[in-house]
């Protein structure tokens, strides 16, 4: 990771073992990549192998205010197909995550989501997730 938060507990999850593939909706463009397992960490931005990592690897904006250590809620991202392959969200996830617009029962923040490669992921990064004023992606 780019950093650690020093107030919670590091989370134990299944990296991916096998190539799969994922499919990142970003402004209602869809960008279709096979995740290697061998090329993780792409960015070191939150756990590796999140739907952070991912898409600052392949230069697909995602806002993370806080680095990537789960101290913010602007990761926030809607797995539309195969969250069951991600790994489960943990109490500190779930309370940034309650500071989120527009959440669903599909949401999860981008820096702790980590698939286990076992299916095709659909991740959607909601319009409204982005800061406007940025000038330059981290």
């Amino acid at each position: 990771m780019a950093g650690t938060n020093p107030y919670i507990t590091a989370q134990e999850y299944e990296k991916p073992k096998l190539p799969y593939q994922i499919t990142i909706i970003h402004e209602g463009e869809p960008h279709i990549f096979t995740v290697d397992p061998k090329d993780l960490p792409y960015e070191r931005s939150g756990l590796i192998g999140s739907i952070l990592d991912i898409c600052e690897g392949h230069d697909i904006p995602l806002e993370h205010t806080c680095g990537g250590v789960l101290a913010c809620s602007t990761c926030h991202v809607i797995v539309r197909e195969g969250l069951e392959t991600c790994n489960e969200a943990n109490d500190e996830e779930l309370d940034q995550l309650e500071e989120a617009p527009g959440i669903t029962v599909k949401s999860r923040l981008g820096c702790q989501c980590v698939p286990n490669g076992t299916k095709p992921v659909v991740v959607e990064i909601p319009n409204w997730n982005r800061n406007a004023v940025k000038e330059t992606p981290h």
